[in-house]
């Protein structure tokens, strides 16, 4: 069994205070964001349960899913949702030098902001993209300070989390994976999910769900910019 917290708690919060984990406003505003993708029917999936409740999203890519997939990178994109970089081979930070780890960071930046250095990618979104992106999250929550110091000091924001679905979690059962997002949210929290294989039992289940009974509560879906 994995260990965990399921809701960051303030005192981390505290200590932790140049990372974003969650958005305050009084509008009922929360944050849905998907890790690891983009992957093939899944990620499509997700899109199409979002479109239902026009919901907007963050969706936090790996590198080399966009490089292997850029027709469903292009896809989120042009449904309006949110792109963050989440390295590009899923680097733990904890077991990475910095400069190492700066270096995968910046190599997903290059497919994310200049997708002209990928001939997969269509000569109309090429044309036409336009992407801006400075928001980051660190693949297992792991990052150590002078890595964030040295991503906040380039521009970036990094993005954690409120609320742990644990979607990712095999030992856990969909109904405890929705309980975990139902018991803890609130206005501002970033929710967080997982476009992966891995997650997907959970995430079938968990989603739409979230989208409609949350949606039924009076909260908004948005992404982070």
């Amino acid at each position: 069994m994995s260990y965990y917290w399921i809701k960051t708690n303030s005192i981390i919060k505290k200590i932790f205070r140049n990372y974003v984990w969650d958005i305050a406003n009084d509008e009922n505003k929360i944050y849905l964001t998907f890790d690891d993708g983009p992957t093939p029917k899944i990620t499509e999936w997700v899109l199409k349960q979002l479109k239902k409740h026009d919901a907007k999203a963050t969706f936090f890519c790996i590198g080399n899913n966009i490089e292997k997939h850029p027709e469903i990178f292009e896809k989120v994109i042009n449904e309006g949702h949110s792109i963050g970089n989440h390295t590009f081979n899923h680097q733990n930070g904890w077991k990475t030098s910095t400069e190492e780890y700066l270096e995968n960071v910046k190599s997903c930046e290059s497919l994310i902001l200049n997708p002209k250095s990928n001939p997969s990618f269509s000569e109309l979104a090429k044309q036409s993209y336009n992407l801006k992106s400075a928001i980051f999250r660190p693949p297992y929550g792991k990052i150590k300070p002078l890595q964030a110091k040295k991503l906040r000091k380039i521009g970036y924001k990094i993005i954690m989390w409120d609320v742990l679905s644990a979607d990712f979690d095999t030992t856990i059962s969909p109904e405890k994976c929705l309980e975990n997002v139902f018991k803890n949210v609130k206005s501002g929290s970033v929710i967080v999910f997982h476009d992966s294989v891995k997650a997907f039992p959970n995430l079938e289940y968990t989603l739409p769900k979230t989208l409609e009974i949350l949606s039924k509560r009076g909260f908004v879906f948005e992404k982070i910019d």
